[in-house]
């Protein structure tokens, strides 16, 4: 054996060879000394996994430990000439790593099976007693190959076979009568490998760049390694991927590159299944740090070790995955078209078309003109027939990229055709993944280059940096096509309105380009996008649009999500940032896209009403102009003007309701659309004469699921209504609490489910409607204990509580800010906090940022005034301090 495992410091003096021989001496009965002998075979390979050995030699070396073991206990227990042991699938390549299944088949000679079968049981008995987990099949040579005629999962494992023990005829009967010439021939077989891959990858969404990606199956990982091997070894008998170079498949620089990445992948999945103690093959996050730990990542200034080593990760898979798309072009020219001769069409002096795939003219079209590295790029989208690149081509491309270098950047050619590139009408965000994905884009920027594989370690961000832009132009780009109007029509509508779209792709592209770097990635992307903007030929007005835009990106999201757009001060405070409606055009579509492109669970319909409710009060404010700014007396007006026509239309007597709003404050009519009050108000009257509260659930088209609750004040009603909802699985987006001249209480809140998808049930509706009520009309109900547990992932972060207050002087109220851990009945905790503190709560703006809840409250005191007094507030910050972080997940 190799001389890592000898020399791990924590082994016992004898060598790994003499090791093996003392396991091979163990009595295939002896129980006690098998497990022994197992248990300090993984100390001496984890003891050198700890000290750095090669992968290589720890992978081979827990398969001899296993072949050891049960060639003796075979020799032992069974020892017949009608029987053959077998190992198939990973352990059959000689690959274990420390909880890795361990597959076998166990062959035997017709009409023996009888005889043989006390022996085989004794056999498979024993190894469970000694602790190994084996699956396990028994077939003879014949039902081995019907078997796998009609399973191409059988017919792989049966590929990677090794015979262990017994009649080894029986194996080479095995292997003759599933070879090639009998079942699966080659072509058969590559394409279901190929179906079965694709397959696979959709599973995960065509991405590797998730938070937690599965190492063995995720796109770029190990199992696009093995379906490489098991096509080479159906079509070229080849048993190891160092054949392929030999078959000129593969490069030598190729085949290191390949190796290097098995490599670290196995690394990884060896470090997975020694923390946890099974056979794990996904990157949680409960175990990214300790991993990150494991194999020597340390923090940097910027950059935690866990983000190094993601960012490790990622790239190593879009490596491999590249690699992947190279060989199975090949092998499908190799092995489905080998005889096809079509002769190429020219499409200038440097390219030609063939099969529907472009290719260079000549190996050194490259070299001999650097500039065709991004033309290429331009031909696949001016031509749309042409569905992909040679493999050969591609292989040139990795070949000659280094050429992409200071000379390149500064070529006015090159400039022009990258502005070509974002400036047509379609192929986008497929030729900016291509470029990503064959290293082009990242060596043309190379602060984009920087954030490739770059990933933020929290539950927010659920993509790469890289991906996720890629995601925004994506976003941008459907918006711009009329056959997706229907995903979001208002703003389509709005972008296909836009002249110079690529403006807006240019930001898109520099949003998050500085992530990373330390500093506000907000400003160091400014400077990077006014760089790109003037290397780029963008006029000086373009250019200023686009730079605001980066500088600016999170301006509408954070004042949406954290700020009461209901304020007209809120409002004209916005619109004077913004300044024109042409940057408020393009910020609400960077918004929108960049939301949905950062967390799918983000976006929902709430959140679209939210900036669609935004972007319509500040255009408004833009049209009225800054020097007239909106006036809270005339939207007042306004929106019950608005209000009385909907209830009219409804035959709502006038009388009945102006009685009714003659009891609200005139804030009310600030914090809700006419059609809300419409809807409310007919509530009310309705429920006039009534006992109990009023409780409505309603799902409204396009704007999501509202709760309103009508009920005389009471205590605790905040953490009462809150402490349900959370019970009940429910997540709140919004909360408006107003109350009436006479002691009532109007709050509205914005609920979903944990999936973040609108209630729309009558069921659901129900259970909700009915549990509240009875709470809230029980006044013993002060308190609700909610036993839902915070999501696995979000126990593994460490959220400390952060209080900050500030005072909004326009409407006579004190803010309180709170981060900090998101979990289940955060909200009725906080209420609950609030009512013993003798506060009253105006309003609620909701934000759950991954792991963290940012939630903002307007509060004032009893006598409806802002908290002024410095020792009160200290007070409030350490109860609710300790009450949260006592609670904490």
């Amino acid at each position: 054996m190799t001389d890592p495992i000898d020399s791990a410091p924590d082994a016992p003096a004898s060598s790994w060879a003499d090791f093996l021989e003392r396991a091979g001496a163990i009595q295939g009965r002896e129980i006690a000394p098998a497990r022994d002998v197992l248990a300090e075979g993984a100390r001496r390979i984890e003891a050198a996994f700890e000290a750095g050995a090669h992968i290589d030699s720890l992978v081979t070396a827990r398969s001899e430990l296993v072949d050891t073991v049960l060639a003796g206990a075979w020799e032992t227990l069974v020892d017949t000439p009608d029987a053959c042991l077998v190992a198939v699938g990973g352990y059959g390549r000689g690959e274990l790593l420390p909880h890795s299944d361990i597959d076998l088949l166990i062959l035997y000679r017709d009409g023996q099976l009888d005889d043989i079968g006390p022996a085989l049981e004794a056999f498979l008995m024993h190894l469970w007693d000694i602790g190994l987990e084996i699956g396990h099949s028994v077939r003879s040579p014949v039902e081995c190959a019907e078997r796998a005629t009609d399973d191409i999962t059988i017919m792989t494992n049966l590929m990677e076979s090794r015979a262990l023990a017994g009649d080894l005829s029986l194996f080479a009967a095995m292997r003759a009568a599933t070879s090639a010439e009998h079942i699966w021939p080659s072509a058969e077989f590559f394409k279901a490998k190929v179906e079965e891959q694709q397959t696979r990858h959709a599973r995960y969404d065509e991405t590797a760049y998730k938070l937690e990606p599965n190492v063995k199956e995720s796109p770029g990982g190990l199992r696009d390694i093995q379906t490489i091997a098991w096509v080479a070894k159906r079509q070229f008998a080849t048993d190891t991927l160092d054949g392929l170079v030999d078959y000129g498949f593969l490069s030598a620089r190729e085949f290191t590159e390949l190796k290097r990445g098995q490599a670290f992948l196995w690394r990884v999945r060896f470090a997975l299944h020694t923390l946890t103690g099974r056979a794990e093959d996904r990157l949680l996050f409960d175990h990214q740090i300790q991993i990150a730990q494991m194999l020597g990542y340390s923090d940097a200034e910027n950059t935690l070790a866990v983000e190094q080593f993601m960012q490790r990760y990622y790239r190593n898979i879009k490596a491999l995955s590249a690699l992947n798309d190279i060989l199975l072009q090949l092998f499908s020219e190799a092995i489905l078209h080998p005889h096809q001769t079509e002769r190429p069409r020219p499409i200038n002096e440097r390219f030609q078309a063939r099969h529907g795939f472009i290719e260079v003219t000549a190996d050194d079209v490259f070299i001999e003109s650097p500039s065709a590295l991004l033309e290429i790029f331009y031909l696949m989208q001016t031509r749309p027939r042409l569905t992909g690149i040679r493999a050969h081509t591609l292989r040139l491309m990795r070949r000659d990229r280094h050429l992409i270098d200071e000379n390149f950047r500064s070529s006015i050619h090159c400039r022009r055709l990258f502005t070509e590139i974002l400036r047509q009408r379609s192929g986008v965000t497929r030729a900016l993944r291509r470029m990503n994905r064959y290293g082009v884009l990242g060596r043309y920027l190379p602060n984009f280059g920087r954030i490739i594989g770059r990933m933020q370690y929290d539950l927010f961000h659920t993509l790469t940096v890289d991906e996720h832009t890629l995601f925004v132009i994506r976003n941008l780009r459907r918006l711009a096509l009329p056959r997706f109007d229907h995903e979001l029509p208002f703003a389509s509508e709005l972008m296909q309105t836009l002249n110079k779209p690529q403006i807006l792709l240019i930001a898109g592209l520099m949003h998050d380009i500085a992530k990373g770097r330390g500093g506000d990635h907000s400003v160091l992307g400014e400077r990077d996008a006014r760089e790109f903007c003037t290397n780029h030929g963008l006029s000086s007005d373009d250019t200023d649009l686009v730079c605001w835009l980066v500088r600016q990106h999170l301006l509408m999201s954070m004042t949406a999500q954290r700020r009461d757009i209901n304020d007209v001060t809120v409002v004209n405070e916005f619109a004077r940032e913004v300044g024109s409606r042409a940057r408020l055009d393009r910020l609400f579509l960077l918004t929108v896209c960049d939301i949905r492109a950062t967390n799918p669970s983000l976006w929902n319909s709430w959140k679209e009403s939210l900036l669609v409710d935004l972007y319509t009060s500040t255009r408004r404010a833009l049209e009225r102009g800054l020097d007239d700014p909106l006036d809270e007396d005339e939207l007042i007006a306004e929106t019950r003007s608005a209000a009385a026509a909907l209830l009219t239309r409804t035959k709502v007597n006038t009388p009945r309701f102006k009685a009714v709003w003659e009891r609200f404050e005139p804030d009310y009519f600030l914090r809700h659309s006419p059609e809300e009050i419409a809807r409310q108000t007919r509530a009310i009257v309705s429920h006039e004469g009534r006992d109990g509260p009023l409780v409505s659930l309603t799902y409204i088209e396009d704007q999501g699921t509202t709760l309103f609750v009508y009920t005389r004040d009471r205590d605790y009603l905040f953490g009462v209504t809150t402490g349900v909802l959370a019970q009940l699985g429910l997540s709140i987006l919004d909360a408006r609490i107003n109350s009436t001249r006479d002691d009532y209480t109007l709050d509205t809140y914005v609920v979903c489910d944990e999936n973040g998808e609108s209630i729309t049930e009558e069921y659901q509706r129900y259970e909700v409607e009915q549990a509240l009520i009875d709470a809230i009309a029980d006044p013993a109900v002060q308190h609700i204990d909610v036993t839902r547990r915070a999501s696995r992932r979000s126990r593994y972060f460490n959220v400390p509580t952060q209080i900050y207050f500030s005072e909004a002087t326009e409407r006579d109220c004190t803010i309180v800010e709170i981060i900090t851990a998101d979990r289940p009945g955060l909200l009725s905790e906080i209420g609950d906090v609030f009512r013993e503190s003798g506060i009253l709560l105006e309003t609620a703006k909701i934000a759950t940022i991954g792991e963290r809840a940012e939630d903002i409250f307007f509060v004032t005191d009893h006598d409806h005034q802002p908290l002024r007094n410095r020792a009160r507030l200290l007070q409030l910050r350490q109860t609710l301090t300790a009450e949260l972080d006592k609670t904490g997940p």
